[in-house]
């Protein structure tokens, strides 16, 4: 954020929040991200989605069993840590036979949205994507979620596509399918 000050005239920058990416491989941490999503998914998605949908997918997707099957699955969950504070959280998918990071989740709490913490996570999940060699991101946003969207759109991705997903008790996911390619550059920068 950049702020001119009166008296003097120039411009004062301050700083990024520092960021840690803290990787959840404990039933505490388990049990932090599905506190979060309750947290995030109820202040963010009862707007778009209603609150019975809202419930039905925290209970089916992010609730502690369901967060350390999908670990199990493969995918890496990471808690977005601001000094003590959890703030957020990360869920990824490598998928090397498309040589594709899929983004699960990027969840961050609305008290601390605009603070360009979504860009830290989208930069830590670029190096991820370097790390595994993976040379495009991928993920699905609610068609509805137009913030994150914009945010996404920003980052530089594009929309590819949409799918409409049946989730089970009458709902559906209908969302656009975004993705990014990578530059070569920036695998070689993390790499090095």
């Amino acid at each position: 954020m950049t702020r001119r000050t009166p008296a003097a005239g120039r411009l004062r920058i301050k700083p990024a929040l520092a960021l840690r990416f803290i990787p959840v491989v404990s039933a505490a941490r388990i049990n932090r991200v599905a506190r979060l999503a309750r947290t995030i998914w109820t202040e963010h998605y009862i707007a778009i989605t209603g609150k019975a949908q809202v419930d039905y997918m925290l209970a089916r997707f992010q609730s502690p069993e369901a967060i350390a099957g999908q670990i199990k699955e493969g995918y890496g969950y990471f808690l977005i840590n601001a000094g003590r504070r959890h703030i957020g959280y990360v869920a990824i998918l490598p998928q090397p036979k498309r040589q594709e990071l899929f983004i699960s989740k990027l969840y961050v709490l609305d008290s601390q949205r605009g603070k360009g913490i979504g860009r830290q996570a989208m930069a830590f999940i670029e190096r991820l994507a370097a790390t595994h060699n993976l040379r495009r991101l991928t993920l699905t946003v609610n068609k509805h979620n137009t913030g994150s969207q914009a945010f996404y759109l920003a980052c530089g991705f594009v929309k590819s596509g949409s799918v409409v997903k049946d989730i089970g008790q009458g709902f559906v996911m209908d969302d656009y399918v975004m993705k990014k390619t990578l530059e070569r550059k920036e695998h070689a920068r993390v790499l090095v």
